[in-house]
């Protein structure tokens, strides 16, 4: 019988994306899975998700509530309420759930019973649930290690005094108490939550929150992470000793292939490949900041006015939420009007497909590190204006130890823009230090490579994990 793995993402959408390229992986190798959604983005999802189960006979997807309204707008400043209610009625419903899908329950839904838990690192009582069930259970964190090595000192940051950063402080003054990080990391590195947030001198509670679960992933039978050793080796081999057992298996977008867009919360604009197709090579800019970043209309005024002096064509995706409250048809038609023909503007793109296109020469980002790899896998130039959480952490990397974009954190001027967007598109040096990562990571995730062979090891774990979990029964106490 084979193993049976319940795959249980944060419900953001760059969390689906990861984890949903893990989950065709493990399908791949011929485990089944069990991909668990919140009630509200599976009905986002839609006949989508039908079809990606229609595709993939392994997989099917199920729901849990995440405790919010329907109406609860779940944005970038409401993440605090989101964890707060998935650690209280989502643990709930989750141990409910689990508890009807494991070893000795009955079932006539074709699946064997789920074997193994790999929950998002956000997500902790998801571990703690499975194991009280007595259904092993793996950590995932679709961060970068550079910045989940950060999250995890942050105990030592604040004993040095480093964290909370103060406001008002020197951003440029160098960081003691990451270890492999001194040489180059600043306070304005830190992952964002690390920056005084009120005045008080207090953690922000973000930071609080994600500082704790980091260190819960310490107790889980192994932390896996979407990366890869030639670019973060410093950082895993710092985060190896805290952990039971650690794999870097990506990057995954570039391993396995997602089933048929069952993740997809916004509905991508194939037609701005067409227009790509319509652009010489490497003369298109690219710009996107994300699924949850939330802009000023004076930032967006800034940004836009940087592109268009900078003289290039470019692709700019533009969520609907994404400007404040303005309405997003009179932004798009103010890019419209201000880029005369040289701008295409979308709600949506698929981003893998734009990255690889041989009309893109840079991509404007906020770093996100799905966004990151996928970049650094096309040896794309960057320019990044990070919003939060990790992307901070992210940015320095490319600009500082990578060396395959610029970093504009904490600016948004149009003469900056107009600068930096130049800069990436015109400089050799830039696309050579891009292109000479890409294939290196394209040599580990390639046969034989070191993300190639993690994945193997990681799939034997998990069937050894499911053998012994079908060899035991659970016993009364742990329902």
């Amino acid at each position: 019988m084979a193993a049976h793995v319940l795959v249980f993402p944060c419900p953001a959408q760059g969390h689906i994306n990861c984890m949903l390229h893990f989950a065709a992986g493990l399908l791949d190798a011929g485990l089944h899975v069990t991909f668990l959604h919140t009630d509200h983005n599976r009905r986002r999802l839609g006949l989508a998700a039908v079809k990606a189960e229609a595709d993939s006979p392994g997989l099917r997807f199920l729901s849990v509530t995440d405790g919010l309204p329907d109406d609860n707008p779940r944005t970038a400043g409401d993440l605090v309420a989101l964890v707060e209610s998935m650690m209280t009625t989502t643990r709930v419903a989750y141990r409910a759930l689990l508890a009807s899908l494991r070893a000795g329950a009955p079932r006539d839904d074709g699946f064997p019973p789920v074997t193994c838990v790999v929950a998002d690192g956000i997500l902790p009582f998801a571990i703690d649930v499975a194991e009280e069930l007595g259904v092993p259970a793996l950590a995932f964190r679709t961060a970068s290690a550079c910045s989940f090595l950060a999250y995890l000192f942050v105990p030592k940051l604040v004993e040095l005094g480093e964290v909370p950063v103060p406001l008002g402080a020197d951003l440029d003054a160098p960081v003691r108490g990451v270890p492999g990080m001194e040489g180059f990391l600043r306070r304005r590195d830190l992952p964002s939550f690390c920056r005084g947030h009120d005045g008080t001198g207090g953690l922000h509670p973000m930071l609080r929150i994600i500082a704790e679960f980091s260190a819960h992933s310490c107790n889980a039978r192994a932390l896996i992470l979407n990366t890869t050793a030639s670019l973060e080796r410093s950082a895993l081999a710092h985060i190896a000793p805290h952990m039971r057992d650690v794999f870097a298996i990506g990057p995954l977008h570039a391993m396995f292939q997602e089933p048929a867009a069952g993740g997809a919360l916004w509905r991508e604009d194939d037609g701005c490949t067409a227009w790509l197709d319509s652009q010489a090579d490497g003369t298109v800019v690219y710009v996107s900041l994300g699924s949850l970043a939330v802009i000023s209309v004076e930032e967006f005024t800034e940004f836009l006015s940087g592109l268009v002096s900078a003289g290039h064509p470019f692709l700019w995706v533009l969520r609907p939420d994404m400007v404040g409250a303005s309405q997003n048809a009179v932004l798009q038609d103010a890019i419209r009007a201000a880029g005369k023909g040289k701008a295409r503007v979308v709600e949506w793109a698929p981003q893998r497909d734009v990255l690889r296109h041989r009309a893109v020469g840079c991509f404007l980002t906020h770093a996100g590190w799905n966004s990151t790899l996928e970049s650094v896998t096309e040896g794309v130039p960057t320019v990044c204006w990070p919003f939060f959480v990790d992307q901070q952490t992210n940015s320095r990397f490319m600009g500082a130890v990578w060396g395959t974009g610029l970093d504009m954190k904490d600016v948004c001027e149009r003469a900056v823009v107009e600068r930096m967007v130049r800069e990436a598109m015109e400089s050799v040096e830039l696309r050579r230090s891009a292109q000479a990562l890409a294939q290196q990571v394209r040599r580990d995730i390639a046969q034989g490579g070191s993300s190639a062979e993690e994945f193997k090891r990681l799939v034997g774990l998990i069937n050894e994990l499911s053998i012994s979990t079908r060899g035991s029964t659970p016993s009364p106490d742990k329902e």
